[in-house]
């Protein structure tokens, strides 16, 4: 894991990323069942999300996944249930998992695959959050005008603002944060 430790009563996010070998993708979707299950038991367990892959030739698999606090967080991943279900996910992948761990809107900014040594610039951060919040919110206020329309107007923000942010988390931010990897870190060295 990172060496840059949160502060205790920080929710955290592990970005694992798995690359699965190609004969094994469905023995790993089994695997993926089993440990995210398992990881729900632990204290301070927040939720699991997983990007899979979209291409064939690249099965890179990204397990988002939170806790409420960087102690439990490093309970579970150091736990001995884990370890065994790493044991168990050796033949399934091409090679070490790779876990990089972040706090708040930066996990956001994230790549798998690539763990540059600091956060990108907050001006950056926020010039790309702004726009991506821009492009959803009116995505989402023109589709859904003809039912925003029939609802009480305080639940119009309210309903806006929660497919917003879960645009953001699972499917604009992680492929936006790729796009403009260099822009956001231009000091990094590309990693596979």
């Amino acid at each position: 894991m990172s060496n840059n430790i949160p502060p205790e009563n920080q929710q955290v996010t592990a970005v694992i990323s798995h690359f699965v070998k190609e004969t094994r993708k469905e023995g790993y979707e089994e695997w993926l069942t089993v440990i995210s299950a398992l990881a729900r038991e632990f204290e301070g367990y927040c939720g699991v999300s997983i990007i899979r892959p979209t291409k064939e030739i690249d099965l890179e698999y990204v397990i988002i996944l939170r806790f409420n606090s960087y102690l439990n967080l490093r309970t579970w991943i150091e736990s001995d249930i884990r370890k065994e279900c790493i044991e168990r996910a050796k033949p399934l992948i091409e090679k070490p998992e790779k876990i990089q761990v972040t706090t708040g809107i930066e996990s956001w900014f994230s790549v798998p695959g690539k763990q540059p040594k600091s956060p990108p610039p907050r001006y950056k951060m926020a010039l790309l959050t702004w726009f991506a919040v821009y492009c959803c919110l009116s995505l989402v206020q023109f589709v859904f005008r003809p039912i925003f329309s029939l609802l009480p107007s305080p639940l119009v923000p309210i309903i806006s603002i929660g497919i917003v942010v879960a645009m953001l988390t699972y499917v604009v931010m992680p492929r936006l944060t790729k796009l403009c990897y260099r822009w956001l870190y231009p000091q990094a060295k590309e990693s596979t």
